[in-house]
Formats: structure tokens, sequence, C-alpha cells
């Protein structure tokens, strides 16, 4: 079965028009006593997923280099089993998988570079592969498919490829850029948006708890999910329609001031560079029409910005 096919079947099977599986698991569920190892579960990302997946009964095995943070003991306290480990260290991989049913994977381009991520990302695969995991997910990025020539994306593409060649039983997600502005709070709050994008440059969004749940549903209807790649987004702005979205909920005017390439180069390191001028030129393509469709409940931009309390 092709992609395309497969997914049009995953869609039409799992969701029922404008209801989303509530987090209430059920008893099947409940009853599995399914252990997920969770990579990355004091992360964003893979915290969204380790709580969604706690919500719906799994027994979720948190995967953390430090047991003792403050994020790892709220895990523990919501009632993730926490375990140390390192993505580089195999030995712990493989106690961690003890006994697991799956693994959501992923990794960390920014701390370790391309070639530490995809060291990791193989890792990972390898220590799943020899624990006979029957579900592994993992959060690459979107577009990766399409060899952008960016090397965050190319790094994830590659640990995608060798996925694949473990014949593991895998889903891909591919999630967009992560909805998250709180490094520009106070910029934005004092009225200007700035980014160096085009005023009517659209890009695409998705905010983390979104991952986690795709993550959650592949888990949860392995029969539909198992072979699936699919790119995931919520949302779709231009830089003016992203500042009117400010302005409404932040109360007062917030303008879109466009930042010369020059000067933004000279801030950001030459990856963000390269993947910029890649937004303005071509820029993920999800076709969030059709995830809505089927997914309503999806977070836009202003909800997640009203939950993270931008309206106060």
């Amino acid at each position: 079965m092709t992609r395309c096919v497969r997914l049009a079947v995953l869609m039409i099977s799992t969701v029922v028009p404008g209801c989303r599986p509530s987090a209430e698991a059920s008893d099947e569920t409940r009853d599995n006593g399914r252990v997920v190892l969770v990579a990355g579960a004091t992360g964003r990302q893979g915290g969204a997923v380790a709580r969604e997946l706690l919500a719906r009964g799994y027994v979720v095995r948190a995967l953390t280099r430090d047991s003792s943070s403050t994020r790892a003991r709220e895990l523990a306290r919501l009632g993730a089993e926490v375990v140390e480990g390192n993505l580089a260290d195999r030995s712990s991989l493989d106690r961690a998988l003890e006994g697991a049913y799956g693994v959501f994977s992923m990794q960390n381009f920014w701390e370790h570079g391309f070639a530490g991520e995809v060291r990791q990302g193989k890792n990972l695969a390898d220590a799943g592969h020899a624990a006979d995991v029957r579900h592994f997910v993992y959060s690459s990025v979107g577009s990766a498919d399409r060899r952008t020539g960016i090397s965050h994306f190319d790094s994830k593409y590659e640990i995608e490829e060798y996925i694949r060649e473990l014949k593991l039983p895998y889903t891909i997600l591919r999630p967009v850029t992560f909805m998250q502005w709180e490094s520009d709070r106070d910029e934005i709050l004092g009225g200007r948006l700035r980014d160096v994008l085009g005023p009517e440059t659209s890009a695409q969004y998705i905010d983390t708890r979104d991952i986690g749940f795709f993550a959650a549903e592949a888990f949860d209807d392995p029969e539909e999910w198992l072979g699936v790649e699919i790119d995931i987004a919520g949302d779709e702005l231009t830089m003016v329609e992203l500042a009117a979205v400010f302005s409404r909920v932040v109360g007062r005017p917030v303008e879109y001031v466009r930042m010369p390439w020059d000067e933004y180069e000279s801030l950001v390191e030459p990856e963000l560079t390269e993947m910029s001028r890649w937004f303005e030129a071509d820029g993920y393509d999800v076709d969030i029409g059709r995830l809505r469709s089927l997914y309503p409940d999806l977070i836009s931009v202003e909800e997640h910005l009203r939950l993270a309390g931008w309206d106060q």
C-alpha cells in the first residue's frame, strides 16, 4: 500500500468528524500495561508526549540524564517512571528498554550537531531493534524527505533512513516550527514583532501538545499507524497575520517589523540563516486544511498564545 493510500485509510478510519479522542484512556488501553520509553522526556516535545501517554494510561518510562531535575521530578509526580540514561551510552539505553513495548525517539541537533544527532538517533534505533520493541515512533522535522540541504533537516532524514533499513515497526512524525515566542516576549508586548521573513510570507506552526497527541494516536492504533510518515502542523499565518493575532490576544497593537538580512545574519548562526532563507523561498507544505478537517481540535496560534498566558 502506498503512503498516500495508507494515510487516506488512516484518516478515514481513526477519526470521528468533529471529535478529538478524549485523553481518558479506554479500559483496554489502561489494562494492557504497555511501557513506552520517551526520549527527551524533560524537554518540550518529549514532555508533551509523556504527559499525553500518561493521560491515556500508558506506563511511561521517561529517559533523562538527570533524574533530580525539576522537570524529571514533575514527571515522576505525574506517574512516570524516571530512568537515567544517555543517548550516547548504548548500555544505558539497553537497560531503559527492558520490557518496553514502544519508543518515542527524538534527538537535539542544536546540542550535539549533525554527527552527534545522527549517532544518537541510530543508537536508540539499534537499542530498540535489539529489544524487539513493537512500535518505534520517531519525531523528525517537516519536509525532511524533500532533501532541503538544511543540516538539521538532513540529519533527521538520515536517521529516518536508518530506521527504515533496520525494518523497525515505525511511525515517523514530521512536525513543523514549534509555537514558541517567549524569548521575544518583552519586544512583542512592547508593540513590535520582528522577523527576517517578508510580511506576506506564510509560516507553518505546531503546538508541542499536538505532537504528543499524534504520538499517542500512533501508539493507540498501531495497525493503522505502523509504516506511516506524516508531516504535521496546526496553523499557517503570514507575518502580518501573526502580528494581528498577537494584537488581538495581548489587547494592544503589535506591528510586524521586518529585520534586514544582514542584521539577522549577524545575530544567528549560519544554520538558522539557511533555514530562514528556505522558509522565504519555499517553506513547509503541510495540507493543514485537510489535517484540520480530520483533527479539528489541533491547536491554533491564537489558542496557543492564550494557553501560554499572553492575554494576561
